[in-house]
């Protein structure tokens, strides 16, 4: 699969990058392209084969604001189960710019502050899953908007890639399909699986993955969101394309819908931190909007998925069954439950 062509050059180091992203003229940046990973050894070997390449060309580019990247491989396994790959593939081509380390704490947002703390001398930081693979010109893509606009963050669009075939039921639901904008738009959010920061900026204002929402997911969309509330602008590139490859036993319709709920039970707890402890008032008002818009989406989801079995229309029953699963997750937030510990391994 290949992506649209992306808009020529980065804007030029002088010209583009040191007007809108900030850069002295006649300097480069240095960037960082972290891979969190957890016993995905097939995976890690995969993702990196697709972003090595694009970190030595875009350091390589004349025209590139980067004059120095590195690969940093985050293991989130004790055991540094993830060693043994990394290796391999650091005494390959290119290898000489990838770094591994193993970050003991479980939980995603501490893989990701770590990687934050590990970036310290750089400006970019770029996030990719150990489940995905780099698209031709994603990292040029992200970095050539950054430089451009001068966003603080950049994030683009992932496409799903099934290990097997789906059923009727989870094609026609649309659970794997993200959607997307045009280049440029601004977005309030973003997931961290495609995501460009600039650390200047959130270093600024302190901002870092909230550990509380570490089992859970959700953090990216935390610090996304607060980094706009901060005054940030996060862009949309549509150019920046990387694929999810979704395993078999994510294809089953308990986990689909486990984790739609847990995905809305967030949406709640990501409010409620954004409002902050002391508000009393307003985390009243967000746990009413979610009981209420929770119960309607229920009772929503069920008339449709009544309406699929009447019609025989599988798409119905799927995206009734959508509805009802988050507006479940809706209304647990809203009573004091969490999402799904997704990411709580040991």
């Amino acid at each position: 699969m290949r992506g649209p062509a992306p808009e020529e050059g980065f804007g030029g180091a002088t010209g583009g990058a040191g007007a809108a992203g900030g850069l002295p003229p006649g300097e480069g940046v240095s960037l960082v392209v972290a891979i969190p990973t957890h016993k995905r050894p097939e995976g890690l070997e995969r993702a990196v084969g697709t972003v090595l390449p694009q970190i030595n060309a875009i350091v390589s580019d004349v025209s590139s604001p980067v004059a120095r990247a590195e690969l940093l491989i985050i293991d989130n396994d004790p055991a540094a189960s993830a060693r043994a790959t990394a290796e391999r593939l650091a005494a390959g081509p290119g290898g000489s710019a990838m770094r591994y380390i193993v970050e003991e704490r479980p939980g995603v947002a501490a893989v990701r502050n770590r990687a934050l703390d590990e970036a310290a001398g750089a400006r970019l930081l770029v996030f990719i899953d150990d489940d995905e693979e780099a698209l031709e010109n994603w990292l040029s893509s992200l970095v050539g908007l950054w430089a451009r606009e001068g966003a603080q963050a950049v994030a683009g669009h992932v496409l799903p890639a099934y290990d097997a075939e789906p059923e009727a039921w989870v094609r026609e639901g649309g659970f794997f399909v993200r959607a997307t904008w045009p280049t440029g738009t601004a977005r309030p959010a973003a997931a961290s699986n495609c995501l460009l920061l600039d650390l200047d900026f959130l270093r600024a204002r302190g901002l870092r993955f909230d550990e509380r929402f570490g089992a859970t997911g959700g953090e990216d969309t935390l610090l996304t969101r607060s980094l706009v509330a901060a005054g940030g602008t996060l862009l949309w590139c549509a150019e920046a394309q990387v694929v999810d490859h979704v395993p078999a036993q994510r294809l089953d319709r308990a986990w689909i819908l486990r984790r739609q709920r847990s995905h809305a039970a967030n949406s709640v707890r990501v409010d409620l931190a954004l409002a902050g402890a002391g508000s009393r008032v307003a985390r009243a008002r967000i746990r009413g909007r979610a009981l209420v818009g929770g119960a309607a989406r229920v009772v929503a989801g069920a008339g449709r998925g009544a309406a699929g079995v009447i019609l025989r229309s599988t798409s119905h029953r799927a995206r009734g069954a959508r509805l009802m699963a988050r507006g479940a997750g809706l209304a647990s937030a809203a009573l004091g439950g969490s999402g799904h510990a997704e990411y709580g391994h040991s």
